[in-house]
């Protein structure tokens, strides 16, 4: 890895490509600390430290932003917007034919999805904005839900998260690597000093000791290689393709090949959905006390002590409350391993095209008998790889209890699981660009 990063150090294309990465990082950073207008976060320090449902929906939001949101950053939401648009239309392209016909369509039919998609994450951003101040009201911050500073807010956060849409347009066009990743990637990794200030504060305190920091450093090295593993694991079945005749001739068409999937197709999302659909009673609760606190009488009242009784069951049902919590938390990412894996894998069309091509897995007949057999090999490592990714969203709530370090996050769950995908992706482009110059410069020299 150090080679390779030197090697592309060394090529003036590449080297200006990352120091144009490294500007836009410092560009973020620099955005991350401009406070919303109109909103004072420092009567709400207290909850933001709690350990109630709010502050369970507050911590999942405050991960991907890089701490804005707990500074009240303008960056408060991220990119969040973008991608639940993102998953949204990757969803309804399942679901419609006309928006699957429209991205096979090519370039053209995807130019029209990613603009369909940057509009809807207008919507998205201020319907998200307003939640967000619905979250500060939760914590004792006095504002008006439609007041002239609640909309201030509101624009200033819908602005900060288009300004990070556009920010990672140009890191993928200008830079190396896919520039949305690597924005949520330098979120995540821009709250790592204050984890490390906590951490040595915990253990000047006497909460933690020496030992324990050597058992957590273990525990990570032991986590991030499972991460790599099942990152980069895939499973190869072979293909052969039948011969072709071109004109008078016949000719192999690519001989043997294999067909790669991956042991983990679905990605950090059944984390992410899994963790949203327990904390949906927790964010339920704290909207409607947050909205209802000056009608507590009549119909409206009605669903003030609605939430007031949905409070305890949604604080039981944080994965880190109870093991039945976290039971039901590990068999909802193990389900919806499964989903996503339907969704973003459709093996009927894979045996189809194979089948298209004059393509055969060698032993099995196409068609119907391709299929069952692609099918069965995805479930079985579908369920290796939700099994795994279940481990890894328990890990934050089971690493602090062994360790007794509570503010290190980057031991487990959705953020390892990024920032260790995206390292591993932006290696692998950068790694694309050498091989690329290589061939260029092995073409070259043969010409002459």
């Amino acid at each position: 890895m150090i080679e390779a990063l030197q090697r592309a150090w060394e090529i003036p294309e590449l080297r200006r490509r990352i120091r144009f990465l490294m500007l836009m990082f410092l560009i973020y950073a620099f955005g991350a600390f401009i406070p919303i207008p109109g909103i004072d976060l420092r009567n709400a320090a207290n909850g933001f430290a709690g350990n109630g449902a709010a502050s369970n929906v507050f911590n999942l939001i405050n991960i991907f932003t890089g701490g804005s949101l707990r500074r009240g950053s303008v960056f408060a939401m991220g990119i969040t917007p973008y991608i639940n648009a993102s998953i949204l239309f990757q969803m309804l392209t399942v679901a419609f034919p006309s928006l699957d016909a429209l991205q096979k369509e090519g370039e053209a039919g995807r130019k029209q999805i990613a603009r369909y998609t940057r509009w809807t994450t207008i919507g998205l951003s201020i319907l998200q904005a307003f939640g967000v101040i619905v979250l500060f009201k939760s914590f004792g911050i006095n504002i008006g839900l439609f007041s002239p500073a609640s909309f201030l807010a509101v624009t200033a956060m819908v602005a900060g998260s288009m300004f990070l849409l556009w920010l990672g347009e140009q890191v993928t066009e200008k830079g190396v690597g896919n520039g949305v990743s690597l924005v949520i990637f330098a979120g995540i990794l821009l709250n790592l000093p204050q984890q490390v200030s906590n951490m040595v504060q915990e253990i000047e305190s006497g909460t933690a000791s020496w030992f324990n920091l050597l058992l957590l450093l273990a525990l990570f090295y032991v986590t991030v290689l499972g991460v790599v593993y099942l990152v980069q694991g895939t499973r190869r079945i072979p293909v052969q393709h039948n011969k072709r005749v071109i004109g008078m001739r016949q000719i192999q068409a690519g001989g043997g090949a294999y067909l790669p999937i991956k042991v983990n197709t679905a990605g950090v999302m059944p984390i992410i959905f899994a963790i949203s659909l327990l904390l949906l009673p927790a964010t339920l609760a704290s909207s409607l006390k947050a909205l209802l606190s000056h009608n507590t009488t009549g119909f409206l009242g009605f669903f003030y002590h609605f939430a007031d009784w949905l409070t305890p069951i949604a604080n039981k049902l944080s994965p880190g409350a109870s093991w039945i919590a976290a039971v039901l938390y590990a068999l909802l990412t193990i389900f919806f391993t499964y989903f996503y894996t339907a969704i973003v894998l459709n093996v009927e069309d894979m045996a189809e095209n194979l089948k298209k091509y004059g393509s055969y897995i060698p032993g099995i007949r196409p068609g119907k008998p391709t299929f069952e057999y692609l099918d069965g090999v995805v479930s079985r490592i579908t369920l290796a790889g939700a099994v795994f990714l279940a481990i890894i969203a328990l890990l934050p709530y089971l690493v602090p209890i062994i360790t007794h370090f509570y503010s290190f996050s980057l031991i487990g769950g959705t953020s390892l699981l990024i920032v260790v995908g995206v390292a591993i992706e932006t290696l692998q482009a950068i790694e694309a660009q050498l091989l690329l110059r290589n061939y260029e410069g092995f073409i070259k020299s043969s010409a002459k």
